[in-house]
Protein backbone atom coordinates (compact mmCIF):
# COMPACT_ATOMS: atom_id res chain seq x y z
CA UNK A 1 0.00 0.00 0.00
CA UNK A 2 1.24 3.45 -1.04
CA UNK A 3 1.56 6.46 0.88
CA UNK A 4 -1.57 7.78 -1.28
CA UNK A 5 -3.68 5.13 -0.18
CA UNK A 6 -2.75 5.06 3.55
CA UNK A 7 -4.12 8.26 4.32
CA UNK A 8 -6.58 8.32 1.77
CA UNK A 9 -9.64 10.85 3.06
CA UNK A 10 -6.98 13.79 3.90
CA UNK A 11 -6.35 15.92 0.94
CA UNK A 12 -7.01 19.14 0.65
CA UNK A 13 -9.34 18.17 -2.22
CA UNK A 14 -9.91 16.11 -5.18
CA UNK A 15 -7.58 16.50 -7.81
CA UNK A 16 -7.96 16.14 -11.65
CA UNK A 17 -5.17 13.42 -12.60
CA UNK A 18 -6.21 14.17 -16.10
CA UNK A 19 -4.81 18.01 -16.20
CA UNK A 20 -1.57 17.71 -14.10
CA UNK A 21 -1.00 21.02 -14.99
CA UNK A 22 -3.92 22.48 -13.16
CA UNK A 23 -3.36 19.62 -10.57
CA UNK A 24 0.29 20.86 -10.28
CA UNK A 25 -1.20 24.31 -9.19
CA UNK A 26 -3.58 23.09 -7.15
CA UNK A 27 -1.04 21.55 -4.91
CA UNK A 28 1.39 24.38 -4.97
CA UNK A 29 -1.18 27.01 -3.97
CA UNK A 30 -2.44 24.50 -1.17
CA UNK A 31 1.21 24.72 -0.24
CA UNK A 32 1.61 28.37 -0.49
CA UNK A 33 -1.38 28.96 1.41
CA UNK A 34 -0.49 26.09 3.92
CA UNK A 35 2.59 28.17 4.41
CA UNK A 36 1.11 31.36 5.00
CA UNK A 37 -0.96 29.90 7.78
CA UNK A 38 2.08 27.91 9.30
CA UNK A 39 3.84 31.17 9.18
CA UNK A 40 1.11 33.28 11.35
CA UNK A 41 0.73 30.43 13.92
CA UNK A 42 4.01 30.91 14.53
CA UNK A 43 3.95 34.25 15.20
CA UNK A 44 0.93 33.90 17.28
CA UNK A 45 3.11 31.58 19.45
CA UNK A 46 1.14 27.95 18.02
CA UNK A 47 4.13 26.03 16.63
CA UNK A 48 6.33 24.00 17.87
CA UNK A 49 10.20 24.59 16.60
CA UNK A 50 10.73 27.31 13.82
CA UNK A 51 8.72 27.39 10.28
CA UNK A 52 10.51 27.51 7.10
CA UNK A 53 8.46 28.64 4.20
CA UNK A 54 8.83 26.87 0.45
CA UNK A 55 7.68 30.02 -1.30
CA UNK A 56 9.55 30.77 -4.38
CA UNK A 57 10.50 26.98 -4.75
CA UNK A 58 6.91 25.27 -5.44
CA UNK A 59 6.60 24.55 -9.04
CA UNK A 60 10.62 22.58 -8.33
CA UNK A 61 8.75 20.87 -5.53
CA UNK A 62 5.65 19.85 -7.07
CA UNK A 63 6.66 18.52 -10.33
CA UNK A 64 9.26 15.75 -8.53
CA UNK A 65 6.66 15.14 -6.26
CA UNK A 66 4.00 14.32 -9.00
CA UNK A 67 6.79 12.75 -11.39
CA UNK A 68 6.70 9.64 -8.58
CA UNK A 69 5.09 6.70 -8.14
CA UNK A 70 3.33 5.62 -4.89
CA UNK A 71 6.05 2.98 -5.04
CA UNK A 72 8.91 4.75 -5.27
CA UNK A 73 11.15 6.44 -2.39
CA UNK A 74 10.60 10.33 -1.79
CA UNK A 75 12.79 12.09 0.75
CA UNK A 76 11.96 15.29 0.80
CA UNK A 77 13.28 18.96 2.45
CA UNK A 78 12.02 21.56 4.59
CA UNK A 79 11.05 23.60 1.94
CA UNK A 80 9.13 20.49 -0.11
CA UNK A 81 5.29 21.30 1.11
CA UNK A 82 4.07 21.14 -2.64
CA UNK A 83 6.01 17.98 -3.79
CA UNK A 84 5.09 16.77 -0.13
CA UNK A 85 0.84 17.19 -1.08
CA UNK A 86 1.95 15.69 -4.66
CA UNK A 87 3.02 12.19 -3.41
CA UNK A 88 0.29 12.14 -1.11
CA UNK A 89 1.14 13.87 2.63
CA UNK A 90 -2.62 15.03 4.24
CA UNK A 91 -3.11 18.77 5.28
CA UNK A 92 -3.63 17.06 8.17
CA UNK A 93 -0.65 15.12 9.34
CA UNK A 94 1.49 18.49 8.01
CA UNK A 95 -0.22 20.17 10.52
CA UNK A 96 -0.11 17.61 13.06
CA UNK A 97 3.85 17.21 13.59
CA UNK A 98 3.77 21.45 13.55
CA UNK A 99 1.55 21.37 16.63
CA UNK A 100 2.51 18.29 18.14
CA UNK A 101 -0.19 16.38 17.64
CA UNK A 102 0.58 12.41 18.68
CA UNK A 103 -1.69 11.10 15.82
CA UNK A 104 1.01 12.73 13.39
CA UNK A 105 3.34 10.59 11.11
CA UNK A 106 5.96 10.68 13.81
CA UNK A 107 3.65 10.43 16.68
CA UNK A 108 5.07 13.89 18.12
CA UNK A 109 8.53 12.63 18.67
CA UNK A 110 9.88 14.56 16.27
CA UNK A 111 10.22 18.13 14.71
CA UNK A 112 7.78 19.51 12.27
CA UNK A 113 9.91 19.05 9.23
CA UNK A 114 11.41 15.67 10.42
CA UNK A 115 8.03 13.84 9.22
CA UNK A 116 7.45 11.10 7.32
CA UNK A 117 5.92 7.54 6.65
CA UNK A 118 9.10 5.41 5.98
CA UNK A 119 7.05 1.86 5.29
CA UNK A 120 5.05 4.11 2.28
CA UNK A 121 8.39 5.09 0.99
CA UNK A 122 7.87 8.54 2.39
CA UNK A 123 11.23 9.33 4.27
CA UNK A 124 11.35 11.95 7.69
CA UNK A 125 14.27 14.15 6.85
CA UNK A 126 17.47 13.50 9.02
CA UNK A 127 19.00 16.65 7.26
CA UNK A 128 18.71 19.18 4.53
CA UNK A 129 22.96 18.77 4.16
CA UNK A 130 23.15 16.11 1.26
CA UNK A 131 22.72 13.09 4.34
CA UNK A 132 19.03 11.96 2.50
CA UNK A 133 21.29 11.07 -0.82
CA UNK A 134 22.83 8.07 0.92
CA UNK A 135 19.69 7.10 2.98
CA UNK A 136 17.59 7.21 -0.73
CA UNK A 137 20.53 5.04 -2.00
CA UNK A 138 20.87 2.72 0.67
CA UNK A 139 16.92 1.77 0.32
CA UNK A 140 17.45 1.25 -3.10
CA UNK A 141 20.34 -1.14 -2.58
CA UNK A 142 18.25 -2.83 -0.45
CA UNK A 143 15.57 -3.21 -2.57
CA UNK A 144 18.18 -4.82 -5.01
CA UNK A 145 19.41 -7.20 -2.61
CA UNK A 146 16.29 -8.14 -1.72
CA UNK A 147 15.33 -8.79 -5.05
CA UNK A 148 12.26 -6.46 -5.25
CA UNK A 149 11.23 -3.78 -7.75
CA UNK A 150 13.85 -0.77 -7.16
CA UNK A 151 11.64 1.47 -8.71
CA UNK A 152 13.02 5.41 -8.26
CA UNK A 153 14.19 7.15 -5.49
CA UNK A 154 14.24 10.47 -5.69
CA UNK A 155 15.80 13.68 -2.78
CA UNK A 156 15.94 17.18 -2.76
CA UNK A 157 18.78 19.23 -1.88
CA UNK A 158 19.97 23.27 -1.66
CA UNK A 159 22.94 24.18 -3.21
CA UNK A 160 24.38 24.74 0.01
CA UNK A 161 24.31 21.11 0.41
CA UNK A 162 26.38 20.27 -3.33
CA UNK A 163 29.15 21.31 -0.69
CA UNK A 164 29.20 18.68 1.87
CA UNK A 165 30.95 15.35 2.14
CA UNK A 166 27.93 13.72 2.19
CA UNK A 167 26.96 14.94 -0.84
CA UNK A 168 29.98 13.95 -2.66
CA UNK A 169 30.05 10.36 -1.02
CA UNK A 170 26.65 9.30 -1.82
CA UNK A 171 26.24 10.82 -5.14
CA UNK A 172 29.47 8.79 -6.06
CA UNK A 173 28.42 5.23 -4.58
CA UNK A 174 24.87 6.25 -6.42
CA UNK A 175 26.92 6.74 -9.62
CA UNK A 176 29.31 3.32 -9.26
CA UNK A 177 26.34 1.44 -8.60
CA UNK A 178 23.72 2.81 -11.64
CA UNK A 179 20.94 3.30 -8.97
CA UNK A 180 17.77 4.82 -9.80
CA UNK A 181 18.11 7.94 -8.22
CA UNK A 182 17.20 11.74 -8.95
CA UNK A 183 18.42 14.39 -7.22
CA UNK A 184 16.94 18.07 -7.07
CA UNK A 185 18.90 20.72 -6.33
CA UNK A 186 17.46 23.80 -5.54
CA UNK A 187 19.77 26.75 -6.23
CA UNK A 188 18.34 29.18 -5.02
CA UNK A 189 21.84 31.22 -4.79
CA UNK A 190 22.41 30.98 -1.11
CA UNK A 191 23.23 28.60 1.71
CA UNK A 192 21.29 30.58 4.07
CA UNK A 193 23.37 34.11 3.60
CA UNK A 194 26.20 32.55 2.45
CA UNK A 195 26.17 33.32 -1.95
CA UNK A 196 27.06 30.49 -4.11
CA UNK A 197 30.39 32.99 -5.12
CA UNK A 198 31.58 31.71 -1.79
CA UNK A 199 30.27 28.11 -2.01
CA UNK A 200 31.75 26.58 -5.58
CA UNK A 201 34.14 27.78 -8.37
CA UNK A 202 32.61 25.98 -11.35
CA UNK A 203 30.29 28.10 -13.26
CA UNK A 204 26.99 26.10 -12.82
CA UNK A 205 26.02 23.40 -10.42
CA UNK A 206 25.32 21.16 -13.13
CA UNK A 207 29.05 20.79 -14.18
CA UNK A 208 29.34 18.42 -11.35
CA UNK A 209 27.27 15.76 -12.94
CA UNK A 210 29.95 14.88 -15.47
CA UNK A 211 32.33 14.47 -12.71
CA UNK A 212 30.50 11.92 -11.07
CA UNK A 213 29.26 9.74 -14.34
CA UNK A 214 25.89 11.07 -14.21
CA UNK A 215 23.56 12.88 -16.63
CA UNK A 216 22.52 16.58 -15.51
CA UNK A 217 19.53 18.89 -16.33
CA UNK A 218 18.78 22.40 -15.73
CA UNK A 219 15.67 23.74 -15.40
CA UNK A 220 14.10 27.21 -14.71
CA UNK A 221 12.73 26.59 -11.27
CA UNK A 222 9.99 29.49 -11.58
CA UNK A 223 8.45 28.10 -14.49
CA UNK A 224 6.05 25.49 -13.93
CA UNK A 225 6.08 23.72 -16.89
CA UNK A 226 9.47 23.66 -17.52
CA UNK A 227 9.94 21.61 -13.91
CA UNK A 228 7.70 19.26 -15.21
CA UNK A 229 9.23 18.89 -18.26
CA UNK A 230 12.67 18.51 -17.15
CA UNK A 231 12.26 16.73 -13.87
CA UNK A 232 9.90 14.24 -15.65
CA UNK A 233 12.40 13.12 -18.35
CA UNK A 234 15.51 12.61 -15.36
CA UNK A 235 13.00 10.44 -13.41
CA UNK A 236 12.01 8.36 -16.55
CA UNK A 237 15.61 8.35 -17.57
CA UNK A 238 16.38 7.02 -14.17
CA UNK A 239 13.02 4.62 -14.09
CA UNK A 240 14.09 3.08 -17.63
CA UNK A 241 17.85 2.32 -16.02
CA UNK A 242 20.16 5.33 -16.74
CA UNK A 243 21.53 5.98 -13.91
CA UNK A 244 21.19 8.67 -11.20
CA UNK A 245 20.28 11.96 -12.81
CA UNK A 246 20.80 15.72 -11.12
CA UNK A 247 18.83 17.76 -11.53
CA UNK A 248 19.77 21.89 -11.19
CA UNK A 249 16.90 24.39 -10.80
CA UNK A 250 17.56 27.81 -10.74
CA UNK A 251 15.21 30.43 -8.42
CA UNK A 252 15.16 32.27 -5.41
CA UNK A 253 13.40 31.75 -2.04
CA UNK A 254 11.44 34.88 -1.65
CA UNK A 255 11.66 34.91 1.86
CA UNK A 256 14.10 34.30 4.47
CA UNK A 257 15.75 30.97 5.58
CA UNK A 258 12.99 30.74 8.45
CA UNK A 259 10.30 32.55 9.84
CA UNK A 260 13.36 34.25 12.40
CA UNK A 261 15.45 35.78 8.83
CA UNK A 262 14.30 38.74 7.21
CA UNK A 263 16.77 38.10 4.37
CA UNK A 264 18.36 41.41 4.28
CA UNK A 265 21.62 39.49 2.82
CA UNK A 266 19.70 39.02 -0.59
CA UNK A 267 21.16 41.00 -3.56
CA UNK A 268 18.54 43.19 -4.97
CA UNK A 269 19.66 42.81 -8.34
CA UNK A 270 19.16 39.22 -8.10
CA UNK A 271 15.85 39.81 -6.52
CA UNK A 272 14.72 41.44 -9.63
CA UNK A 273 16.13 39.16 -12.37
CA UNK A 274 14.10 36.47 -13.80
CA UNK A 275 15.57 34.44 -10.98
CA UNK A 276 13.09 36.53 -8.57
CA UNK A 277 9.99 35.94 -10.23
CA UNK A 278 7.06 33.81 -8.00
CA UNK A 279 6.22 30.54 -9.58
CA UNK A 280 3.13 30.84 -8.57
CA UNK A 281 1.91 34.05 -10.71
CA UNK A 282 4.10 32.69 -13.74
CA UNK A 283 1.91 29.47 -13.13
CA UNK A 284 -1.16 31.31 -13.05
CA UNK A 285 -0.42 33.41 -16.18
CA UNK A 286 0.18 30.52 -17.89
CA UNK A 287 -2.85 28.66 -16.82
CA UNK A 288 -4.98 31.54 -17.99
CA UNK A 289 -3.17 32.99 -21.22
CA UNK A 290 -2.06 29.60 -22.86
CA UNK A 291 -4.13 26.64 -20.75
CA UNK A 292 -7.41 28.66 -21.15
CA UNK A 293 -7.98 28.07 -18.11
CA UNK A 294 -11.03 30.65 -16.46
CA UNK A 295 -10.08 33.07 -13.79
CA UNK A 296 -12.78 32.59 -12.26
CA UNK A 297 -12.18 28.90 -11.75
CA UNK A 298 -8.55 29.90 -9.97
CA UNK A 299 -10.47 32.16 -7.70
CA UNK A 300 -12.61 28.85 -7.03
CA UNK A 301 -9.20 26.37 -6.30
CA UNK A 302 -8.13 28.94 -4.02
CA UNK A 303 -11.19 29.31 -1.95
CA UNK A 304 -11.31 25.20 -1.38
CA UNK A 305 -7.76 25.02 -0.67
CA UNK A 306 -8.25 28.03 2.13
CA UNK A 307 -11.45 25.84 3.45
CA UNK A 308 -9.21 22.84 3.33
CA UNK A 309 -6.90 24.27 5.51
CA UNK A 310 -9.17 25.70 7.97
CA UNK A 311 -11.32 22.71 8.71
CA UNK A 312 -7.80 21.07 9.19
CA UNK A 313 -6.56 23.31 11.37
CA UNK A 314 -9.64 23.33 12.82
CA UNK A 315 -9.28 19.44 13.64
CA UNK A 316 -5.87 19.21 14.49
CA UNK A 317 -5.94 21.55 17.25
CA UNK A 318 -8.88 19.88 19.03
CA UNK A 319 -6.21 16.63 18.80
CA UNK A 320 -4.80 15.64 22.27
CA UNK A 321 -1.27 17.07 23.28
CA UNK A 322 1.57 14.54 23.74
CA UNK A 323 1.94 13.47 26.66
CA UNK A 324 5.50 13.04 26.96
CA UNK A 325 5.53 11.18 30.73
CA UNK A 326 3.41 8.18 29.50
CA UNK A 327 5.50 7.83 26.21
CA UNK A 328 6.94 4.50 25.30
CA UNK A 329 10.51 5.37 24.33
CA UNK A 330 12.17 3.65 21.62
CA UNK A 331 12.37 3.81 17.80
CA UNK A 332 9.24 3.97 15.76
CA UNK A 333 10.60 0.69 13.64
CA UNK A 334 9.89 -1.36 16.66
CA UNK A 335 7.22 -3.51 15.86
CA UNK A 336 4.87 -2.48 18.82
CA UNK A 337 4.91 0.78 17.45
CA UNK A 338 5.38 0.37 13.27
CA UNK A 339 1.84 -0.31 12.23
CA UNK A 340 -0.14 2.29 14.44
CA UNK A 341 -3.54 2.57 13.56
CA UNK A 342 -4.61 4.58 10.55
Amino acid sequence: MGLREAIQGEQAEPVDSSDPILAAYRWMLTARLLDERLAAMYRAGSIYGGVFLGKGQEALSVALGQALCSSDIYAPLIRDGAGRLAFGESIHDALRNCLGSPKGPMQARDGNVHRGRPKEGYLPMLSHLGAMISVVGGMLMARRIKGVSMGVGATCIGDGGTSTGAFHEAINLAAVEKLPLVIVVANNHYAYSTPTSKQFACDSLVDKAIGYGVEGHCVDGTDLIDCQKVIGKAVDNARSGKGPQLVVGELLRLCGHGEHDDAQYIDKALKSSSKGRDCMEVAENYLISTHQVPAQQLIEIRDAALQAIEVAVEAVSLESPPQVVNYDWCALATRRLADPPR
